[in-house]
């Protein structure tokens, strides 16, 4: 702590010439966040940016361009001023950030994912958000408070009909990670200070205190550590405010320790028993610190490569001691056979991966792969690189359909594996983000701070668009299979192999722009089958029988106002 501290002396004494605007383009932001990336592949902004530490400071991307109006065909283009004001000459400058409201609507059951401080519901949510920009020197203020109201309508959790021993291999899971079916009984209605930070700023590099949310690595559906599923949380950080050049490449990266906060709810509502004992174990109460770093290298002999690592570590905040419990990255993640070692207190996962940007294809190839809490050592990674392990891979290719127009067709595919590969594993219980020892799991608010797609999960998704500058219209289809690894601990010695809980869906999406506005809308259609892994088997029924299925439609609105 004492290296974070003198840090912050010598940057806060730093010389005004050297501040960097250091205005951010928070995760999720519809519409303008994806366009900087479908930019880079039509070879109209920096090709060194590697999009895998966000969020995005546009400024350092596009030079000249209003943070908000990015397209050269949009009239503020360039003229930035009427959103900017000052007090005094050489004084504090600020401007006011876009406003929005974004809602969703979900008719049967919760679904989706990458949506910030909303909650997994049913029924109808809305976040508002909007906020202003300030500087003086090297010091820069965001203040972006977010306000999510949800209805978190009653609905069908885990099916009261299921044996007691599948309830109990149920509560075995999700006893070590906090994932609430649902947030309570009544409303749900929050106050976030949501994407807002403090920050002081030397050349490339920044350094401050923030809630906003983090996305780590290529993935644009999943990433594997570090998301918007879940609410922001407190942390400090320090991070490059665009690509540092050297003699061997450039480089981005951030390093943070922030605190980390439980939900408060049981993993279903009401509780079970299982011989007259309670299932649900109250997890401690204490608060989570969280370490974390990312770092991307594009080296210089290749362009258009990137290439990265990312790692996390949990612990309780009242285990923390010494520099190495704030700071162990690098360090072993479990040791077998000491289960009281301090290291085993520890809740870790790490990745690599890799971006490949080919700008004279106008297409991108990405891959991510990662260890959850993995004790082994190098040898026996090598030996054995598919235990514990999850990836996700990705292509996207623009394709000219109208050059005069500047009208492109985006093609998307992205393949994310969550589930265990181990038996051995699954017959334990060990999951991608659960966890023994923090039995809050890799989780703030209730929520999964890597994958939204939850633990043992896997997606494959396709998306085709059309898209012209801000303006994009497409179709997404999408195979989405809940905890597989459950379903193998829950049924595995019964060789019942039809109770796989996939969800098959097809969505229509649109965003727009019109003068100061952004609208953006999505329609999609959810079967579930065999609904929370439940069949409908009755006496006299054949074996193949249909499952509990379920159809959900989910509605997503949204307008931005730019000021």
């Amino acid at each position: 702590m004492k290296i974070l501290k003198l840090s912050f002396i010598c940057l806060l004494t730093a010389v005004v010439q050297f501040a960097a605007r250091a205005q951010t383009l928070p995760v999720g932001t519809q519409s303008l966040e994806d366009y900087y990336r479908r930019a880079q592949l039509l070879g109209n902004v920096d090709s060194s940016v590697s999009f895998t530490v966000r969020p995005l400071f546009p400024n350092s991307i596009k030079k000249g361009a209003s943070v908000f109006y990015p397209d050269t065909n949009e009239r503020k283009y360039d003229n930035k001023a009427k959103n900017t004001w000052s007090l005094g000459k050489g004084g504090v400058k600020g401007s006011f950030l876009p406003f929005s409201v974004q809602s969703q609507f979900n008719s049967d059951h919760p679904y989706g994912w990458n949506d910030g401080p909303m909650i997994p519901a049913k029924g109808l949510q809305a976040v508002i958000s909007g906020g202003i920009f300030a500087e003086y020197g090297p010091l820069t203020i965001q203040l972006k408070p977010e306000l999510v109201m949800a209805g978190n309508d009653a609905f069908d959790t885990f099916n009261p009909k299921s044996y007691d021993v599948i309830f109990a291999r149920y509560y075995d899971i999700y006893n070590n990670i906090d994932l609430p079916v649902r947030f309570g009984t009544g409303q749900y209605n929050k106050l976030y200070w949501g994407q807002s930070s403090i920050r002081v700023n030397y050349k490339a590099m920044s350094f401050g205190v923030s809630t906003e949310n983090l996305w780590w690595g290529p993935g644009i559906r999943n990433s594997l550590l570090m998301s918007n599923t879940a609410p922001g949380f407190l942390h400090l950080t320090l991070n490059t405010l665009h690509p540092i050049k050297t003699a061997i490449g450039s480089f981005e990266g951030q390093i943070i320790g922030g605190k980390l906060t439980n939900s408060g709810y049981a993993p279903l509502e009401p509780d079970h028993s299982y011989f007259g004992t309670n299932l649900y174990v109250p997890k401690p109460t204490d608060w989570r610190y969280l370490a974390g770093i990312v770092v991307t290298w594009q080296p210089k002999w290749v362009p258009g490569l990137f290439l990265g690592f990312d790692q996390s570590s949990q612990t309780y905040g009242k285990d923390l001691s010494g520099l190495r419990d704030y700071l162990p990255l690098f360090a072993p993640v479990k040791k077998t056979g000491a289960p009281d070692d301090p290291i085993n207190k520890q809740d870790q996962r790490s990745s690599l991966f890799m971006r490949w940007l080919w700008t004279a294809e106008k297409a991108e190839i990405y891959f991510e792969w990662a260890h959850n809490n993995y004790s082994g050592d190098l040898t026996q990674a090598l030996l054995s690189p598919d235990k514990s392990r999850a990836y996700i891979f990705g292509i996207r290719k623009m394709v000219p359909f109208n050059i005069a127009r500047n009208e492109n067709i985006l093609i998307s595919v992205e393949v994310t594996q969550l589930q265990e590969t181990n038996i051995d594993k699954i017959k334990q219980g060990d999951e991608w983000y659960t966890s023994k020892s923090i039995r809050a799991g890799y989780t703030n608010m209730g929520e999964v701070l890597g994958a939204g797609i939850g633990p043992g999960a896997n997606l494959q998704s396709v998306d085709v668009s059309w898209v012209k500058g801000l303006k994009k219209i497409g179709l997404q289809f999408e195979r989405y299979i809940h905890n597989n690894d459950f379903y193998y601990y829950a049924y595995y010695d019964s060789y019942d192999f039809r109770r796989h809980w996939v969800d098959l869906s097809i969505a229509a999406n649109g965003e727009w722009n019109y003068k100061n506005l952004i609208f953006n809308a999505k329609i999609q259609a959810i079967k579930s089958l065999n609904y929370q892994w439940y069949l409908k088997q009755n006496p006299g029924d054949p074996y193949f029988t249909n499952g509990a299925n379920a159809v959900n439609i989910q509605l997503q609105a949204g307008v931005t106002y730019r000021f």
